[in-house]
Protein backbone atom coordinates (compact mmCIF):
# COMPACT_ATOMS: atom_id res chain seq x y z
CA UNK A 1 0.00 0.00 0.00
CA UNK A 2 2.89 2.36 0.71
CA UNK A 3 4.18 2.13 -2.87
CA UNK A 4 0.68 2.61 -4.26
CA UNK A 5 0.24 5.70 -2.09
CA UNK A 6 3.65 7.00 -3.15
CA UNK A 7 2.98 6.49 -6.86
CA UNK A 8 -0.51 8.01 -6.63
CA UNK A 9 0.88 11.07 -4.87
CA UNK A 10 3.66 11.49 -7.43
CA UNK A 11 1.24 10.91 -10.33
CA UNK A 12 -1.25 13.45 -8.97
CA UNK A 13 1.45 16.01 -8.24
CA UNK A 14 3.07 15.56 -11.66
CA UNK A 15 -0.31 15.78 -13.35
CA UNK A 16 -1.28 18.95 -11.51
CA UNK A 17 2.09 20.62 -12.06
CA UNK A 18 2.16 19.92 -15.77
CA UNK A 19 -1.50 20.81 -16.27
CA UNK A 20 -1.02 24.17 -14.53
CA UNK A 21 2.30 24.72 -16.34
CA UNK A 22 0.40 24.48 -19.61
CA UNK A 23 -2.39 26.75 -18.35
CA UNK A 24 0.21 29.34 -17.36
CA UNK A 25 2.19 29.25 -20.60
CA UNK A 26 -0.45 28.29 -23.20
CA UNK A 27 -3.63 29.49 -21.56
CA UNK A 28 -5.27 26.06 -21.77
CA UNK A 29 -4.59 22.37 -21.30
CA UNK A 30 -6.30 19.01 -21.72
CA UNK A 31 -6.97 16.17 -19.28
CA UNK A 32 -4.57 13.94 -21.24
CA UNK A 33 -1.74 16.30 -20.20
CA UNK A 34 -2.61 15.67 -16.57
CA UNK A 35 -2.31 11.91 -17.16
CA UNK A 36 0.94 12.29 -19.09
CA UNK A 37 2.49 14.66 -16.55
CA UNK A 38 1.68 12.22 -13.77
CA UNK A 39 3.18 9.25 -15.58
CA UNK A 40 6.35 11.22 -16.24
CA UNK A 41 6.69 12.30 -12.59
CA UNK A 42 6.43 8.69 -11.44
CA UNK A 43 9.11 7.73 -13.98
CA UNK A 44 11.41 10.56 -12.84
CA UNK A 45 11.37 9.13 -9.34
CA UNK A 46 11.52 5.43 -10.17
CA UNK A 47 14.44 5.81 -12.57
CA UNK A 48 16.53 7.43 -9.82
CA UNK A 49 15.51 4.88 -7.19
CA UNK A 50 16.36 1.98 -9.50
CA UNK A 51 20.00 3.09 -9.71
CA UNK A 52 20.06 4.27 -6.06
CA UNK A 53 20.63 7.83 -7.29
CA UNK A 54 24.17 6.83 -8.38
CA UNK A 55 23.90 7.88 -12.02
CA UNK A 56 25.12 11.38 -12.79
CA UNK A 57 22.37 13.95 -13.15
CA UNK A 58 23.03 14.41 -16.88
CA UNK A 59 22.37 10.69 -17.47
CA UNK A 60 19.16 10.79 -15.43
CA UNK A 61 17.97 13.86 -17.36
CA UNK A 62 18.82 12.20 -20.68
CA UNK A 63 16.93 9.04 -19.68
CA UNK A 64 13.94 11.15 -18.64
CA UNK A 65 14.01 13.26 -21.83
CA UNK A 66 13.91 10.08 -23.91
CA UNK A 67 11.01 8.76 -21.81
CA UNK A 68 9.07 12.04 -21.92
CA UNK A 69 9.58 12.41 -25.67
CA UNK A 70 8.48 8.83 -26.33
CA UNK A 71 5.41 9.26 -24.12
CA UNK A 72 4.56 12.60 -25.75
CA UNK A 73 4.82 10.98 -29.18
CA UNK A 74 2.59 8.04 -28.19
CA UNK A 75 0.08 10.35 -26.49
CA UNK A 76 0.11 12.68 -29.49
CA UNK A 77 -0.55 9.88 -31.94
CA UNK A 78 -3.50 8.73 -29.82
CA UNK A 79 -5.12 12.06 -28.86
CA UNK A 80 -4.18 14.17 -31.88
CA UNK A 81 -4.08 11.73 -34.79
CA UNK A 82 -6.45 8.89 -33.87
CA UNK A 83 -8.97 10.79 -31.73
CA UNK A 84 -8.57 14.12 -33.62
CA UNK A 85 -8.64 16.15 -30.37
CA UNK A 86 -6.03 18.67 -31.61
CA UNK A 87 -4.40 19.11 -28.20
CA UNK A 88 -1.11 20.29 -29.76
CA UNK A 89 0.61 20.52 -33.14
CA UNK A 90 4.34 21.09 -33.56
CA UNK A 91 4.15 21.01 -37.38
CA UNK A 92 5.46 24.58 -37.58
CA UNK A 93 8.46 23.84 -35.31
CA UNK A 94 11.93 22.85 -36.54
CA UNK A 95 13.03 19.22 -36.25
CA UNK A 96 9.51 17.89 -35.66
CA UNK A 97 8.06 14.44 -36.26
CA UNK A 98 4.45 14.22 -37.46
CA UNK A 99 3.74 17.41 -35.51
CA UNK A 100 3.82 15.44 -32.24
CA UNK A 101 7.36 15.97 -30.96
CA UNK A 102 10.09 18.50 -31.79
CA UNK A 103 13.59 19.42 -30.72
CA UNK A 104 12.79 22.85 -29.19
CA UNK A 105 10.27 21.31 -26.80
CA UNK A 106 12.62 18.45 -25.97
CA UNK A 107 15.05 21.11 -24.76
CA UNK A 108 12.33 22.84 -22.72
CA UNK A 109 11.26 19.50 -21.26
CA UNK A 110 14.85 18.79 -20.16
CA UNK A 111 14.51 21.57 -17.57
CA UNK A 112 11.19 20.15 -16.40
CA UNK A 113 12.79 16.71 -16.19
CA UNK A 114 15.54 18.04 -13.92
CA UNK A 115 12.98 19.69 -11.65
CA UNK A 116 10.90 16.50 -11.61
CA UNK A 117 13.92 14.37 -10.69
CA UNK A 118 14.73 16.61 -7.71
CA UNK A 119 11.13 17.00 -6.57
CA UNK A 120 10.21 13.33 -6.94
CA UNK A 121 13.37 12.10 -5.25
CA UNK A 122 13.07 14.36 -2.24
CA UNK A 123 9.32 13.88 -1.80
CA UNK A 124 9.79 10.09 -1.81
CA UNK A 125 12.53 10.50 0.79
CA UNK A 126 10.71 13.00 3.04
CA UNK A 127 7.23 11.52 2.88
CA UNK A 128 7.84 7.79 2.36
CA UNK A 129 11.26 7.16 3.86
CA UNK A 130 12.79 6.11 0.55
CA UNK A 131 16.53 6.27 -0.02
CA UNK A 132 17.83 9.83 0.22
CA UNK A 133 18.68 11.08 -3.25
CA UNK A 134 22.13 12.47 -3.90
CA UNK A 135 22.92 14.19 -7.14
CA UNK A 136 26.19 14.72 -8.93
CA UNK A 137 26.96 16.13 -12.34
CA UNK A 138 29.69 13.70 -13.44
Amino acid sequence: MKKLSEYLLLWTLGGCLYYFFEIFFRGFSHWSMFVLGGICMVFFTIQGQMVHWEDPLWRQILRCIIFVTAMEFITGIIVNKWLHLAVWDYSNQPFQLFGQICLPFMIIFSGLCALGIFLGGYLAYWLYGEEKPHYHVL
